[in-house]
């Protein structure tokens, strides 16, 4: 049975000629560095951020605890908005793995600006304080919206001024750079370390590239080793990471488009409102005025018709469209939900 998967845009298959990929690309050990696939791609990542080099590495949050490792020292401070990823999907990974304390600013609209910088940003002769060791930024944000190239700007100069790193949460780096409507290089300028995702949205099965200088990747690497992040004919899955950057990512608009039709669709379903303030990517948010248990029971409902959905949280649902969600398949997930929600 085929499902409709609006769980996530990290549920992507990858496409047939990824698969071929796969299959045909040469490969190496990637733990010696002799893997031709992982160069290409590296190289690649590298020339598309303008940065001096990239790593290929398993996952986005093993990329961002690597920028962290190479940036701080234990008991340092790293500075970020109190609903980013680092913070609240990451398991306490800064804490566990580089002893980094958390200096989480609350913000209305999830976006870090250069005044938090200098309100954070603790005092270097103060004994009793930590030192502010990095500040993270995340763009595409994972509650929907868009962080303006201006705002990424006036964080990195104010950062830069104040001698502290800006590393940058870039899983849905290609869905911000089609709502900006620029190139991901202009959005890279502004940080010192770079992760993008290649299986959230674009299809690959697996990986993220971190980008920044040459140094900075060389650490990354062997911190890479030190978490077990090396692999070895990694190749096979470099290679679909080369047509998720060449080919997937000029796709990226149509997904946002299928979910601002979701969010129609969604809107015209008595008893629900959809959050058009973070409705700027493929993320539709949404609140079903119904009664606790129905909304508990809708995923195994869904699911029932053949939609896969996440629960909610506080209330919340999220619907994530995707290469894989057909605009077709929008319609038959809302008409779906419409159906259960009426039928209750």
């Amino acid at each position: 049975m085929r499902y409709i998967d609006l769980r996530s845009d990290s549920v992507t298959m990858p496409t047939p000629e990824m698969r071929r990929a796969m299959y045909e690309t040469e490969v190496g050990y990637d733990v010696l560095d002799d893997d031709p696939a992982v160069h290409r791609l590296e190289r690649m990542a590298a020339e598309m951020t303008g940065k001096e080099a990239a790593a290929f590495i398993p996952t986005g949050t093993m990329c961002n605890q690597l920028a962290i490792m190479c940036f701080t020292r234990p008991g340092e401070e790293i500075i970020l908005s109190a609903d980013s990823h680092i913070l609240d999907f990451e398991g306490g990974a800064a804490a566990a793995l580089s002893g980094a304390m958390i200096r989480a600013v609350p913000t209305e609209d999830g976006i870090l600006r250069a005044s938090h910088i200098r309100d954070c940003v603790r005092p270097a002769d103060d004994i009793h304080a930590p030192r502010t060791g990095l500040v993270c930024m995340e763009n595409a944000l994972g509650r929907g919206t868009v962080v303006p190239l201006e705002r990424m700007r006036e964080v990195y100069e104010t950062a830069s001024e104040l001698g502290i790193p800006v590393h940058t949460d870039g899983a849905r780096l290609f869905n911000a750079a089609a709502v900006l409507s620029v190139d991901i290089k202009e959005m890279a300028q502004y940080t010192d370390s770079l992760a993008v995702g290649l299986s959230k949205g674009l299809c690959a099965p697996v990986g993220s590239v971190l980008a920044g200088s040459r140094a900075f990747v060389a650490a990354a690497k062997k911190n890479r080793q030190k978490l077990g992040g090396g692999l070895s004919q990694a190749g096979v899955l470099a290679a679909p990471g080369m047509i998720a950057l060449e080919k997937m990512t000029g796709r990226i608009a149509e997904d946002h488009e299928n979910a601002r039709y979701m969010a129609e669709l969604l809107e015209a379903i008595p008893g629900v409102t959809v959050d058009r303030d973070r409705a700027q990517i493929n993320l539709v948010f949404f609140r079903i005025d119904r009664e606790k248990e129905i909304l508990e029971g809708l995923p195994d409902r869904m699911l029932e018709k053949g939609v896969k959905i996440g629960s909610h949280t506080k209330g919340v649902f999220r619907f994530v469209t995707h290469n894989d969600v057909s605009r077709a398949d929008v319609e038959e997930a809302a008409a779906i939900l419409r159906e259960l929600l009426q039928a209750r």
